[in-house]
């Protein structure tokens, strides 16, 4: 029997039970997409990574519950972390994953995790009325990126009192929808919710890849290329977003919940 490596991981937080859990498996060999995905429904967090040791660097894939994503912020800053701290990776050296957004390259400076990621950016259009049925909202901008909706409103209190209809956010042809706003609170530039109920998530706790588009889009708006995001689900978490041309460095800590085998 197979006996695969597996974490639980809290990322884009400094302290247990806050941030965006995710399982972090370290493969022995290749593995089909079916047991992955198994896998990732038996875990039932909103992403598990399976990572695999190549030649150079590391493969890594991404499955929610339900299906395999293209990009996931979160599960690979919590790779990361498992690979440096589980000394795969030694200190200090860098980790570039293959994956099907491209190579990603991962660093740590003064104690964070920094995740380089393509940038995301939305072009607007008109939101459609099922959207508006399900956020009820009035949008101040809304935006195709190449995964998800984005929906800019006037306040904070907006984001944090929206009960979306899931039952028709489902059935919206695109990953999730992302609702942001300026923030209130001066310690933050932006905070935003993310929701995917199509993808087995009603609303992801913190979504890095979320951040490829709200950096861009939030750096033209504050005339910043670095600012600290908040994503004010009910477990929170703090991002750092920087702008590098057409990337954004996605930054953030994670703490190790538990580890053991999986077996299967």
């Amino acid at each position: 029997m197979v006996q695969t490596r597996l974490f639980q991981v809290d990322a884009f937080t400094d302290r247990p039970f806050a941030g965006n859990p995710a399982a972090v498996c370290l493969l022995n060999e290749e593995r089909d997409s079916n047991w992955m995905q198994s896998v990732a429904s038996e875990m039932n967090l909103s992403d598990t990574a399976f990572v695999l040791k190549l030649d150079k660097g590391f493969q890594i894939r991404w499955f929610t519950p339900t299906a395999e994503v293209d990009l996931c912020g979160h599960a690979t800053l919590a790779t990361a972390h498992v690979l440096w701290s589980e000394k795969v990776v030694n200190k200090g050296q860098s980790i570039h994953f293959k994956s099907k957004s491209g190579e990603l390259k991962c660093t740590e400076k003064d104690g964070i995790i920094e995740l380089d990621f393509p940038a995301t950016p939305a072009k607007e259009i008109q939101p459609p009325t099922e959207l508006l049925r399900a956020l009820q909202v009035q949008p101040s901008f809304t935006g195709q990126t190449a995964f998800d909706i984005l929906v800019i409103v006037e306040s904070e209190q907006i984001v944090h009192s929206l009960k979306p209809d899931f039952t028709i956010l489902k059935q919206l042809p695109m990953r999730g929808v992302i609702v942001s706003s300026i923030s209130s609170d001066s310690q933050y530039d932006f905070v935003s919710r993310f929701f995917a109920p199509g993808f087995g998530i009603d609303e992801d706790p913190v979504t890095g890849s979320a951040h490829c588009c709200l950096a861009p889009y939030w750096s033209e708006k504050l005339c910043k290329m670095e600012m600290i995001a908040f994503q004010a689900s009910k477990r929170g978490g703090e991002l750092r977003v920087r702008i590098n041309k057409k990337r954004v460095i996605l930054g953030g800590h994670a703490v190790t919940i538990s580890k053991g085998e999986l077996y299967g």
